[in-house]
């Protein structure tokens, strides 16, 4: 019986390596698409801002409609009414802020300082947690104050800080569209039977 069951992490394997060479071009478009978004916010962050947002906005008000019709399908258990009444906060805001690109170009940029403050704060406690341990925890207290700066600065500052997010956010969309790409090309050069070939190793 262990002898049937020993091909089945080669077989998942080649089914996965299968997959990705057949669907390579999806991993190339979306790293050229990528690509382009992070170089066109560079060019006009003011334009990418108001996409970014737009997109925050509609994130907001599908979440809302997804916790309302969860909310309404589960009606027989505790807390549906709290569900719902979130559901309806989120749609109402997403669809106001989808509406009124300024407001969610605003209501954004909080949610990036919320973070980043945030992330500041776990980074000083993470260093605090680990300091007896690693020599260099002043690097998680350097980065952790400097990311509540920014959240500071974006949260009294948004005009002047909404800039240096975009530009934030292209700078990783370039690098992970790039990753992309080379992946794209990787998949699509695998040998047909390099499943095979590993299966009959580990058999």
């Amino acid at each position: 019986m262990a002898d049937n069951q020993q091909p089945v992490p080669a077989e998942v394997g080649r089914n996965v390596r299968a997959l990705c060479k057949r669907t390579w071009w999806v991993f190339l478009l979306s790293g050229i698409a990528a690509v382009v978004f992070g170089i066109l916010a560079f060019i006009n962050p003011g334009i990418a801002l108001a996409v970014l947002a737009i997109y925050f906005a509609a994130w907001v008000l599908v979440d809302g409609v997804v916790n309302i019709v969860g909310a309404i399908q589960h009606r027989d258990k505790d807390g549906w009414v709290f569900i719902l009444l979130i559901g309806i906060l989120g749609a109402v805001v997403g669809a106001y802020a989808l509406f009124n690109p300024p407001v969610s170009m605003v209501a954004f940029l909080y949610v990036v300082s919320f973070m980043a403050i945030f992330l500041g704060i776990t980074l000083i406690a993470l260093g605090r947690k680990v300091r007896e341990m690693v020599e260099s925890e002043w690097l998680l207290y350097l980065t952790g104050a400097l990311s509540i700066l920014f959240g500071i600065l974006i949260a009294f500052q948004p005009a002047s800080a909404a800039k240096s997010v975009v530009w934030m956010i292209a700078t990783w969309a370039i690098i992970i569209g790039l990753l992309r790409i080379f992946f794209a090309f990787f998949v699509r050069n695998l040998k047909e039977d390099v499943g095979e070939r590993i299966s009959g190793d580990t058999v």
